[in-house]
């Protein structure tokens, strides 16, 4: 079991580890490690792989987050999970609700079909705004093959939730994206003095024409980093 467990226990950044020191020393996360571990043995697949179960902070340290694109759990099927919210690694074809938002960004941005633009993009990679600030924060950091929010109960949300309470105590002006209502029930988390919150429907195919089309969340995000004198975000980064 302990040989299992270790496994559990990838690194994470610097900043990151000191800013949820307590958390991870925490009755939660030991009882967290103890059942994944024991999933692990009895032969369960879990997504992401352990190495990447941190990723969303190892790509994007604590002080240099500007903004937060909060998913639910990582994608289910294999190959696709990865450790950052909505995203998938480079090869994967690009899920409905990743596609729906690739369709907002060139709506909202203006951006024209071009041979030297062929949009939509097709790569679903998103680690190009990890490096750039946008924290890309599930959850719930671990799921079950094929059984989407297998692991809802198993604990990942109390490291998740102080996760972005510390954002919001410590940083300044920040933008929070929250997409559904899974996600914008973590507002009160969030001191909206300090920071911009931007709420839509989630961009799944089931909701993205309640309003998450239109709401052109990321002109409003980098208009709130230019006013705060942040860098913009350039959302085509591959």
């Amino acid at each position: 079991m302990e040989k299992q467990e270790n496994k559990l226990s990838p690194q994470i950044e610097e900043s990151w580890k000191k800013v949820l020191s307590e958390e991870f020393g925490a009755e939660y996360m030991k009882e967290l490690k103890k059942k994944l571990a024991e999933e692990l043995k009895s032969g369960v697949i879990v997504y992401p792989s352990p190495q990447q179960i941190f990723n969303a902070f190892n790509l994007t340290p604590f002080d240099k987050v500007k903004v937060v694109i909060l998913g639910q759990d990582p994608y289910h099927g294999q190959g696709q999970a990865h450790g950052l919210s909505f995203s998938v690694p480079s090869g994967v074809k690009p899920p409905p609700s990743l596609i729906n938002i690739f369709k907002e960004i060139e709506s909202d941005l203006g951006i024209k079909k071009s041979k030297d633009c062929p949009w939509i993009r097709q790569n679903g990679n998103l680690e190009g705004w990890a490096k750039q600030g946008v924290l890309l924060l599930n959850a719930i950091l671990t799921v079950r093959a094929n059984s989407p929010a297998s692991h809802r109960d198993l604990g990942w949300e109390k490291l998740t939730d102080a996760a972005i309470k510390a954002l919001s105590d410590k940083g300044k002006h920040i933008v929070f994206l929250l997409w559904g209502k899974f996600a914008q029930e973590k507002e009160s988390l969030i001191d909206a003095s300090k920071h911009l919150i931007l709420k839509a429907p989630h961009p799944s195919p089931f909701s993205a024409n309640s309003g998450f089309f239109g709401c052109k969340h990321f002109s409003k995000t980098n208009d709130y980093l230019l006013q705060t004198r942040q860098k913009p975000v350039e959302w085509m980064d591959n």
